[in-house]
């Protein structure tokens, strides 16, 4: 079974933080890297923020010193912990494998993904 839980997103204000956690196939999470994807509206999903299996990071650099990626195998579960967050970072917010991807039936799989949004 493929699963793509994202969860605890939120309205938080300018400069607080959430943490969100994504539950994935075990099948698909130990042995691949992951990534956090966001889309917002008018704009098209663009990756955030990816982990190796191994654990080696990388951030694009409007979140880079704000935001980490960290995974726990044992749970399939990969996490993104979002400080100092700004009205820019509002939308909604997606896991997925990195850089690899995920089909079913030759198209792309997302899960419902967690809203995030940053009030002024």
């Amino acid at each position: 079974q493929v699963q793509l839980v994202e969860s605890g997103g939120g309205l938080v204000q300018t400069g607080g933080s959430l943490r969100l956690s994504c539950v994935a196939s075990e099948s698909i999470f130990t042995i691949n890297g992951m990534g956090w994807y966001r889309q917002a509206p008018g704009r098209q999903r663009e990756l955030i923020a990816s982990i190796t299996s191994g654990g080696s990071t990388n951030y694009i650099d409007f979140v880079k010193g704000r935001f980490t990626i960290s995974r726990d195998n044992a749970k399939s579960t990969l996490y993104l912990q979002m400080n100092m967050l700004k009205p820019e970072d509002t939308a909604r917010y997606y896991c997925n494998v990195h850089p690899y991807g995920l089909l079913i039936d030759g198209y792309e799989y997302w899960g419902q993904g967690t809203q995030v949004t940053v009030s002024s």
